[in-house]
């Protein structure tokens, strides 16, 4: 038998609290998207495929399952009901018939960028239980450990889209009036 560097004990607290503390978590986090969504008729699956399709700019459904953490028929089955709601567009590509591509049409960008308009941190339990770490230390928490977790699991492309998707947000958008709002291509093109 092999010696660990690690004794049972210790891998099953690690895992029940890591287990525990995630689930706690996602609760959470599912009530306040929930909360945060309701007035655009979308589910947090819908809205996250929403949000994939924003920042892939022609997502293939396996990416948006890869991305969305969802199995391939989820990814297709809730990004077919966007486009019955005219809020995806299907397509395939000339060199690629096999993958289907999704796309955000106008109206669902349109839902996507009011989503983010109308985002109030107060109404969101998860900021509000961070809010004592970011007075404590100035700035929120960067959650590196879990991160690193993460991208162990699920690997570097899944890292890459999601840093992909928070820098598009750094550039594509500005805070005015206590509103997320798009910069715009003219905009952009001078900063």
């Amino acid at each position: 038998m092999t010696e660990t560097p690690f004794s049972m004990k210790e891998a099953m607290l690690f895992s029940q609290r890591i287990a525990q503390l995630s689930k706690a978590l996602w609760k959470s986090i599912e009530k306040d998207w929930q909360q945060w969504i309701k007035p655009y008729n979308l589910n947090i699956n819908e809205h996250h495929i929403l949000w994939i399709a924003y920042h892939l700019k022609g997502a293939s459904i396996s990416d948006v399952a890869k991305f969305g953490v969802m199995h391939v028929s989820t990814a297709f089955n809730f990004s077919k009901k966007l486009e019955e709601r005219n809020l995806l567009r299907f397509s395939k590509k000339e060199n690629d018939k096999r993958n289907t591509y999704v796309e955000l049409t106008e109206q669902g960008e349109e839902i996507l960028l009011n989503s983010m308009k109308n985002y109030k941190p107060t109404d969101n339990i998860v900021f509000k239980g961070a809010m004592p770490l970011r007075d404590l230390y100035g700035k929120f928490p960067e959650i590196i450990e879990m991160m690193t977790i993460v991208k162990n699991i699920y690997g570097d492309d899944f890292m890459e889209i999601f840093e992909k998707s928070f820098n598009n947000f750094e550039t594509d958008f500005i805070e005015e009036k206590g509103q997320i709002i798009k910069i715009s291509e003219e905009v952009k093109e001078t900063i």
